[in-house]
């Protein structure tokens, strides 16, 4: 009795590190598909990362088998999937093709990879090192959110053949250079981590997550990137907000 109990909490123990390797798994195939051209693979194998990145949290509190092993190796892992891997499919997508425009374009398109990729790095000791943030909010754009607009964006690209040339190619890297800033920001970002399904939602929402639903099937790629301009916005936009409704002069 005691053998059997034993090994099935060991087998429980490895699930959530075991969702962390698929999804370091994700990210490594992301680099490689970028390498070999494949950029609409890259993308979907940079949300899968996110899918099991969202997954081995939440198996380990279930589980109650949430470890500082399984902290440290989910955070490698992310900046693998997040960090490294979006960096890489866009310098492999844009950056070398941006090269042929002058060399300066290719060392602007160069440094906003590194940028990402040193931003990503800030974001997640940041988030390692504040153990005394709100659950509710993220300081900064999370970097799976960052890495998730940076994959729709090839997606969309990838999608449309119009989306090309060199105006397409700084836009790409110009959205990859602000995604990184944001991750090193100061912003507040919902995290929705208190997301509670039998919650009442207003008719609004009752509207909007059908027609989102919708989009998404009907055009993924503008549809998951529109998501993320949203998301990205939100943080600077709520900021002026604040800051505005301080600056307000007081009635008499």
């Amino acid at each position: 009795m005691d053998g059997r109990y034993s090994t099935r909490r060991k087998g429980i123990y490895l699930l959530p590190n075991l969702l962390t390797t698929g999804g370091l798994f994700a990210g490594f195939y992301a680099i490689v598909a970028s390498i070999d051209g494949n950029f609409p693979s890259a993308a979907a194998a940079i949300f899968a990362a996110m899918l099991l990145d969202g997954l081995d949290g939440r198996v380990a509190r279930w589980t109650s088998t949430a470890s500082e092993f399984g902290k440290e190796f989910d955070s490698l892992a992310d900046m693998v999937s997040f960090g490294l891997a979006p960096a890489i499919v866009v310098y492999q997508w844009g950056v070398e093709r941006l090269a042929e425009y002058g060399a300066v374009w290719g060392r602007i398109g160069w440094l906003a990879a590194f940028l990402y990729v040193a931003a990503a790095a800030f974001r997640l000791a940041r988030f390692n090192t504040n153990v005394a943030q709100d659950r509710r909010f993220f300081q900064g754009l999370a970097s799976p959110a960052a890495a998730a607009g940076v994959a729709s964006m090839i997606w969309l690209a990838a999608s449309y053949d119009g989306l090309d040339g060199l105006a397409a190619l700084v836009a790409g890297v110009t959205i990859t250079a602000v995604a990184g800033l944001l991750m090193m920001s100061r912003f507040a970002y919902v995290s929705f981590k208190e997301f509670n399904p039998g919650k009442r939602l207003r008719f609004a929402q009752l509207v909007l997550i059908p027609l989102v639903i919708i989009f998404v099937f009907l055009e993924p790629p503008v549809t998951v990137f529109a998501l993320f301009v949203v998301y990205a916005a939100s943080g600077p936009a709520a900021w002026l907000w604040r800051r505005r409704k301080r600056q307000a002069p007081v009635p008499p």
